[in-house]
Formats: structure tokens, sequence, C-alpha cells
């Protein structure tokens, strides 16, 4: 599996090099930005969840057969402690060449910090059509 140049020092630079890696349907960047570990996990919307490099590989690159897909990430709710990153966001699909209505697709990315910088364990992703949703302070819950 490809390794980043260097290590990525936080996971929002690793957010920023996935999405990146999107646009240019850059599969090899792509894969060198997930954890080594096999229990990865990537599910695209409307997809089955797909567990493993090689299954979460495949995927993408079916996806980027059509070329790369402009995504940015807006509205992000973070949490981090010292080795794990949540975040949760927005992302718009650039529609710009398509008729179709806008995407918005709310993802959960989940990073973890490891000897070779912050990596990929998961992406969650499900579409939202129309508008997007707005961006509300998060509530405290107690349970």
């Amino acid at each position: 599996m490809p390794i980043p140049a260097k290590p990525l020092e936080t996971a929002e630079d690793t957010e920023a090099a996935f999405y990146d890696a999107i646009s240019r349907a850059d599969i090899d960047a792509l894969m060198s930005l997930w954890a080594d570990e096999e229990v990865i996990v990537c599910i695209h919307p409307g997809a089955p969840r797909l567990v493993g490099h090689a299954s979460i590989r495949a995927a993408w690159e079916q996806i980027f057969e059509q070329g790369g897909i402009h995504i940015r990430p807006v509205q992000l709710h973070a949490t981090h402690n010292m080795m794990t990153a949540v975040h949760c966001i927005i992302e718009e699909v650039d529609r710009a060449a398509s008729s179709q209505r806008d995407i918005h697709i709310l993802a959960t990315n989940v990073y973890m910090k490891t000897p070779l910088g912050w990596r990929i364990v998961t992406h969650h992703a499900s579409i939202v059509s129309g508008e997007a949703p707005r961006d509300t302070p998060m509530a405290t819950l107690l349970h």
C-alpha cells in the first residue's frame, strides 16, 4: 500500500488530502490515507458496508471510472483526543455540469493517530437531497 510522502500531522490534514484525492480520482493517494489495519470501514450512500483495503479500493476504483468528484466539506463538528478524531460534516457535491438537483452528503470520518501520522479508519456517508441541513448548535444530552 502506498504511504503518503510525509506523515500527516493532523486529522484535518488527512481530511484535506482525502477530498483532494477524490477530486483528482487518485486511487493510490486515496488508499495511502487509510490505516494499515484490515478493520477499516467505508460506507457509501445507499451501499453495503465495505471492510478492508481490497473491497474499499475496488469500490473507489468503480466510482473513479467517471473521473474525480469535487466535494467541499462544510459544517464540521469535530471531536478529538490524543489518538482519535471524529469529524461529522456535510459534503457539498459540485454538480455544476449536471441538470440534477444538488446533493448533500452527511458524512462521518473517523481518524486514528498512527506512527505514520493521522489515518482514516472509517468513512460513512448518506445522501440528503435538496438544501443542506442548517448548521445548528449541538445540544448537550445526558444519558
